[in-house]
């Protein structure tokens, strides 16, 4: 497994991990940026981080691996591989997270969701329901990048990579802003 300080080398030297002056998507201002999808484009590094959330979950019996789209297709697909089981993705229909494309879970079986950031936890808790509703057990959530410093909650086995506080600021109370040196970025799959 991946310790804290390897993990983190890991996401700078893909580009994953970015330090400036960020507008996030709820408007506050932060220093860090994780920016995932500039690691998974490395399958060798993609790898490594899939097969530390395995290993957490090996023992669990994972018979399925769910992640939602976008971020959680890739994780889902490469921890699926290493545990030998299938992996499906949810997204959303008019704005409701569902599966689709065919694909089913079976009541009973044992599910495990993955993502690649957590801030909120909403996509995964959107996921979980669409587990529990089609009478799939979950028995735990793996994450890439837990944002939230280990405050999300989601009732079952959660186990990262790597736990963040990454810190954040209302626009009018940023230091960075104060101190003027840095513009302001907007990075995101909604913009960048």
């Amino acid at each position: 497994m991946l310790n804290k300080q390897e993990a983190i080398e890991l996401f700078k030297r893909s580009g994953a991990l970015l330090e400036g002056h960020f507008l996030l998507t709820s408007g506050r201002h932060s220093n860090q940026y994780m920016q995932c999808a500039q690691v998974l484009q490395y399958p060798d590094e993609t790898e490594k981080l899939a097969r530390h959330l395995a290993e957490a979950f090996q023992e669990d019996q994972v018979e399925l691996v769910v992640g939602p789209a976008m971020g959680g297709i890739i994780v889902a697909y490469e921890v699926a591989r290493q545990l030998k089981t299938p992996a499906i993705f949810t997204e959303r229909q008019d704005k409701e997270m569902c599966l689709r494309r065919g694909f089913s879970i079976q009541p009973g079986q044992r599910v495990l969701v993955v993502e690649d950031v957590v801030t909120t936890g909403g996509s995964v808790k959107e996921v979980i329901q669409v587990v529990q509703e089609a009478g799939g057990e979950v028995i735990g959530v793996g994450v890439l990048v837990d944002r939230s410093g280990g405050q999300v909650d989601f009732g079952t086995k959660t186990r990262s990579v790597l736990d963040m506080d990454i810190q954040s600021w209302e626009a009018d109370k940023c230091p960075l802003c104060s101190e003027g040196k840095l513009p302001v970025i907007k990075p995101g799959s909604r913009s960048v």
